[in-house]
């Protein structure tokens, strides 16, 4: 708990751009804000599960967090989730996995899509270039709606980790890179760092949130993660039955396309929904697929005045 307490404090000053604490000239609403988000991880505190641990993940699957990961369950962690200024789809929503060491600064977003058996034959096929080319199209495509909500135009950059299937185990991850049109190309970006385990009956999505100086360090974190992910006995992926079990409308292509980002409810999130402390950018409503959140804005730490600066 006292880990735990201080991995949320240091997030928490990250947000907030200093050590934890309200200008006296602050308006109320927006001490409102910040005491209801302290207050949210103090709650996530108290439900919450400290690694090493195996913690089951609704009826599907369990999860072993190791040392120094922390995992904040469905209700505490919905209320983090919008505290920070982020919607939550219900029937999706699992919890959170938290960082606690030292120099920690990431979290996990856990959802399970229950939509089906996806088909992952089409992994063989796809081409990396092709999928960026169209994640540019659609980042392009969804600019116009973005300009006409009051947002930033946006654009990809590149991929961070074009997508990577493993047949064998039925896990996906990728991420791309993506910026404010305009902003200097060497600044720090927020990171969205996507994986995914298939299932009989739909699929895991463990969604990293890291930042583009962090994301060599931080991925491991997701990766390790990912293979601590087991299904039940009856609920893996090769327990899947063509003779009774549904299939899902789409295929393994559209987790890195649009269908992911609607089932997670990340359509809204991006497209409508802004705090100053917890911005929402969405890239590509079109074809993304899932949306990259930012839920802190890294600076860097002034030592001289003993906070974060």
């Amino acid at each position: 708990m006292r880990k735990f307490v201080a991995a949320a404090g240091v997030i928490l000053s990250v947000i907030f751009g200093a050590q934890l604490g309200f200008s006296q000239g602050a308006p109320s609403s927006d001490a409102a804000r910040k005491a209801e988000l302290a207050a949210a991880w103090q709650a996530a505190g108290n439900a919450g599960t400290a690694g090493p641990a195996d913690i089951p993940l609704i009826d599907q699957a369990t999860l072993k967090i190791p040392t120094g990961d922390f995992f904040v369950p469905k209700a505490e962690a919905a209320r983090v989730m919008r505290a920070l200024g982020n919607t939550v789809h219900d029937t999706s929503f699992v919890g959170l996995v938290l960082g606690t060491r030292q120099n920690d600064r990431w979290l996990v977003v856990i959802n399970y899509i229950k939509e089906g058996y996806i088909k992952d034959d089409a992994a063989k096929d796809w081409n990396a270039d092709d999928l960026l080319k169209n994640l540019k199209e659609g980042v392009d495509d969804s600019n116009k709606d973005r300009v006409a909500r009051g947002f930033p135009e946006m654009e990809v950059i590149g991929w961070i980790e074009p997508p990577n299937y493993d047949a064998a185990a039925h896990r996906l991850v990728w991420s791309v890179l993506g910026k404010d049109k305009g902003a200097p190309d060497d600044a720090s970006k927020d990171v969205n760092y996507n994986t995914y385990a298939l299932g009989r009956e739909g699929y895991f999505s463990l969604n990293l949130l890291s930042d583009s100086a962090r994301i060599a360090t931080d991925k491991s974190a997701a990766h390790e993660l990912l293979a601590n992910l087991s299904y039940q006995s009856g609920k893996r992926y090769e327990d899947f039955s063509a003779s009774t079990d549904r299939i899902a409308e789409y295929g393994l292509l559209a987790l890195v396309g649009s269908v992911a980002a609607k089932k997670l409810g990340l359509l809204a999130l991006g497209l409508a929904f802004v705090l100053k402390f917890a911005k929402a950018i969405f890239i590509g409503a079109a074809v993304v697929g899932t949306g990259v959140v930012k839920f802190f804005r890294r600076k860097p730490r002034d030592d001289s005045t003993g906070g974060a600066a």
